[in-house]
């Protein structure tokens, strides 16, 4: 059987919403902004917010959606849009941009920084060309993926549309598809799968938009991953072999990607209440996964030890996408649909 796996060179180690509308879908857009300055959060989690930060002349390095951000082992801030002049956006800390590159990814929507020793690498999924791309962080492509036809669940290619990857200790990696059917489909390192699990429907093992995967490892011993279940307004736990372990909801939030910084779950909320205006906002979660902060958004209230539903300021931000941060725990926040906006920094304070 002809491979489905496509290698560049000689070594191996080296997607919008869903459920509501179309990732296409225009807002009504509202004219609304933030002083800079303000200062955002809640408890410990307090920011100060600068709009300013990366913000590039768009006749030389435009973007369309900035969808995902990084940080490399070197402190470059490398984000991820589906601008076709320029994929991939590295930035320093003080906003300048060091370099760009990629062209040929329309529907570059999830970016995820691979550390294999001394080496960094990229996962990028395009939802647009239904395929998953390893590349070195100079842009040479690794590796390509198409559409998992071995889960014997995809009629063609046109049903799967990655959205992110999750990478485990042993080098083994997790692709969501969270705009297509609503599987995990694992893949050892170099490539050969291994299996899947989820897909779309309402019971415990399965996804409505598992739009973002992330590898858990507060607990150390036992790494787990977190996977979204958007349009449910809740994050999902599995065992690496795909078990399902918990489910943890945040009503009222359509839940990005989540990451992990220290003992800390941050993720960005695109929606809250309604997708026909700007109404995001970030949340942070503690080590016991109970919500400290919402930056842009109205304080975390629990009743009965039970969240209520979380509320937009619907002025910090419009709809934010994910987060970064840095070593010195300020935010980063791409935004999707957003008058092609640039990253919105949140500096701790």
């Amino acid at each position: 059987m002809k491979s489905r796996r496509r290698f560049v060179g000689k070594s191996l180690l080296a997607l919008g919403a869903a459920g509501l509308v179309s990732p296409v879908q225009s807002f009504n857009i509202v004219s609304r902004a933030t002083s800079k300055g303000e200062i955002v959060g809640h408890g410990d989690f307090k920011y100060r917010v600068n709009k300013e930060w990366g913000v590039q002349d768009p006749s030389s390095v435009p973007v369309k959606d900035c969808h995902e951000m990084v940080q490399d082992r070197k402190g470059r801030l490398i984000l991820l849009t589906n601008h076709t002049n320029n994929n991939v956006i590295f930035y320093d800390k003080s906003g300048k941009v060091k370099s760009t590159w990629g062209g040929k990814f329309p529907g570059a929507h999830g970016l995820t920084l691979s550390q294999e020793g001394e080496e960094d690498f990229l996962f990028i999924t395009d939802h647009d060309r239904h395929m998953v791309f390893k590349t070195t962080l100079d842009g040479k492509i690794l590796m390509e993926l198409e559409y998992p036809k071995e889960t014997g669940v995809y009629e063609e290619p046109g049903k799967y549309k990655p959205t992110e990857v999750a990478v485990a200790p042993n080098g083994d990696f997790y692709v969501a598809d969270g705009y297509g059917q609503n599987y995990i489909i694992q893949y050892s390192a170099s490539g050969e799968y291994i299996r899947h699990f989820g897909g779309t429907g309402d019971g415990e093992e399965q996804f409505q938009c598992c739009h973002g995967v992330t590898l858990d490892t507060r607990d150390v011993k036992n790494p787990t991953l977190l996977i979204s279940s958007r349009t449910k307004q809740e994050f999902k736990r599995f065992t690496l072999e795909g078990k399902h372990l918990e489910t943890i909801q945040i009503p009222g939030a359509w839940v990005c990607r989540p990451v992990i910084k220290g003992e800390n779950l941050y993720f960005a909320v695109i929606v809250t209440k309604t997708w026909d205006s700007f109404d995001g906002m970030i949340a942070v979660l503690d080590k016991n996964n109970k919500v400290v902060s919402f930056p842009g958004g109205m304080a975390p209230d629990y009743e009965n030890g039970k969240l209520k539903p979380a509320s937009s300021d619907r002025a910090t931000f419009f709809n934010p996408h994910d987060v970064c941060i840095d070593d010195d725990e300020n935010i980063y926040v791409p935004q999707w649909a957003s008058k092609n906006t640039y990253p919105v920094k949140l500096e701790r304070i």
